[in-house]
Parts: structure tokens; sequence; C-alpha cells
């Protein structure tokens, strides 16, 4: 082992200490080869119980800046509901939140707080999404994003969604978003451009018109960014050669039943020879053919309930059978073919294939 005389040390320090300028005394000694640590910033940080090495060993230069507000930014933070803890962890994962300047941070939170319902969910959001919060430099194209999303009626909760899950979306001029399909589909925000080119690119070469794919674009929304051009093409051809149809009718196909294009080849055949095992025509899958949306377990189910009661579905519409569960039992109640025990008779419930 290594030892060292107590004396030669303490002579060491002293010297060090006579060479450190009296300016220098706030700031904590490192390596030459580094900037000096602001020991105002690190105090401030460490009274807040926020883990040092942490920041040392992700953001080390924020902790060498000149300027810092870290009392100021801990009381926006407490401000909106965040205790010591919640403090320490925002600043532990984001700690370049204390070079913001307070005025700064509370028109950022004036902003937030415009589409979310209370300082409390935004501050749900800012833990786990820090970076998108103190994101300061593009305030007004931020500004003008959230105007323009709201003017297209979109509920103030998605917009809060895509500010802090796309913040680099909302820091472009609002007129590049507007370019993006984003009257249609905001949430293609949450994709890179390349995803959802190709597969409108593909689209556009079946003869879908700008308006057609604008409504795929919004039935669909991010999940279009998803489909891969093969995929897409086998499902079509099945399509077109099952239902005998041409390129125009399949083109209307697709528009009212958009999920074709996102379920995979063996699914689509499965649910159609489902289908056709129950005495479906192919002519009826043709004029309701958002019917190939449920599994042939919940149309079976359909169809026998349906029976139970006088109602030939093969002679008539599968409009009463398509749709959500919701749906069903809507068209069950205009068909005044109601159980006579309601649904939500607590003493003998009624289960079905959907429950």
């Amino acid at each position: 082992m290594l030892r060292v005389p107590t004396a030669s040390l303490c002579s060491y320090c002293q010297r060090i200490r006579l060479l450190v300028p009296n300016s220098a005394s706030a700031f904590t000694v490192t390596s030459p080869n580094k900037k000096p640590e602001n020991q105002l910033t690190v105090d401030s940080l460490y009274e807040l119980s926020v883990d040092i090495r942490k920041v040392r060993k992700s953001k080390a230069w924020v902790l060498s800046e000149k300027s810092s507000y870290v009392s100021e930014t801990a009381d926006v933070l407490r401000d909106m509901g965040a205790d010591t803890a919640v403090i320490a962890l925002i600043l532990e994962t984001h700690p370049e939140a204390v070079l913001c300047r307070p005025e700064d941070v509370a028109a950022q939170r004036d902003l937030w707080v415009s589409v979310c319902p209370n300082k409390r969910e935004l501050m749900r959001i800012i833990e786990k999404f820090p970076a998108s919060f103190f994101t300061l430099t593009h305030y007004s194209n931020q500004r003008d994003n959230i105007l323009y999303l709201q003017s297209l009626h979109l509920s103030n909760r998605i917009i809060g969604k895509l500010m802090a899950s796309a913040p680099q979306s909302f820091s472009r001029p609002v007129m590049l978003n507007k370019e993006k399909l984003l009257s249609q589909n905001p949430f293609i925000l949450l994709r890179p451009a390349e995803a959802w080119r190709d597969s409108l690119g593909f689209l556009r070469e079946q003869g879908f018109s700008t308006e057609e794919l604008l409504g795929l674009v919004s039935s669909l929304r991010a999940s279009i960014a998803e489909l891969r051009p093969e995929c897409m093409q086998q499902a079509l051809a099945f399509i077109e050669e099952a239902l005998e149809c041409s390129k125009d009718e399949l083109k209307v196909i697709v528009i009212h039943c958009p999920a074709i294009l996102y379920y995979s080849l063996p699914t689509l055949v499965a649910r159609f020879h489902g289908l056709m095992d129950v005495g479906v025509s192919m002519e009826q899958v043709k004029e309701s053919p958002n019917v190939l949306e449920l599994t042939t377990q919940i149309v079976l189910y359909r169809i026998q309930k349906l029976a139970s009661y006088g109602y030939d579905v093969s002679s008539g519409s599968l409009d009463v059978v398509a749709g959500t569960k919701k749906d069903f039992e809507m068209s069950y109640g205009k068909l005044q073919l109601r159980q006579q025990r309601p649904l939500f008779n607590p003493v003998a419930p009624l289960r079905s294939a959907e429950d």
C-alpha cells in the first residue's frame, strides 16, 4: 500500500490553495483539461437531493455553466405540484433545465397549460417528457402550431400528447407542418417522413386520388406509416380476386373498409372463408366490406342472435352485423329485436362472444 506522509499532503494542499485565485472560490477545482464546476449550481442541486454523480456522468457541462437558475426552476415545478422526489428526478434526467431563464419557463408553463386540463396533469407530462417541456428555443413556433391545431378543432388532450412525444414537430414553422397532411392526420407527426411516404406512394400508384388518400390517412392515422407496400399488394390482390371486383370497385371497398390494408393476408383469408362458411354471399361482403373487421366468432354470434328472433342475414344486408358492439346493439334495437331481459340486469347478466 502506498503511504503518503501527512505533512507532505498538507503542504501540497496549501500550495494548491495559493495557486487558486480568489475569483475562482465559487467553483470546484477539476482537472486542468475541464472547465471548473459552478459550486453554487452544485450546492443548489445537492440541496434538492439531486444525484450529482448522475449529472456529472450524463451532462457534466451543465455544472460548468456560469449562470443557472436551480431554485427558480424548482419553484416553478413545485408550483405545479411536484414534490421533492419528482423535482430531483426531473433535474437528474434533464439537468439543462436549470439553465433556462425563469421568465422563459413561466411562459412555457402558460403555453402548455393552455392545452392541459390542469397543472397537475401538466406535471405528469413534464415528469415523463422533461426535454419536451424545457425546449424553449422555438416558443413562437410552438404557439403557432398549437393555434393551428386548435383551429382544426383537434382536442387539447391530443395536442398535449403530440407536444410531449413529438416536440421537434412543434419547433418547426407551422407552414412546414401544414405541408405534411397535418390537417387530416396530426398523428403523422409521430412517424418519420420516410415511413409514410412509401405507403402513400404505393396507394397513389393504385389510382387513389389525393382526396381519397386523405380519407385513408384520416382513418388509419399514424398506423399508415407502418404499412408495407408488399403486404398491401397481397391484401388488395386477394380481395380483388375473392370478390371478383374491378379496380374501381376495389378502391370503393378499401375506402369503406381501410382496415383491409392493415390486416395480414392470412387474417383476411380466414375471415373471408369464415363468412362463406356461415352462409354469407360474396355480393354481401362486397356491399358491406367492413364486416371483414370482425372475427369469425363475433360474426357467427351476431348472426345466430339475429336468427333467434327471425332475422335472416343471408337475405338481408350485413350492415346490421358489421360495426362495433355499440353499432350492433343500436341496429338490433331499431329492428325491435332486443331481448326482453335488459343487458344490464345484475341478476342474470347475458354473456356474449364479444364480452
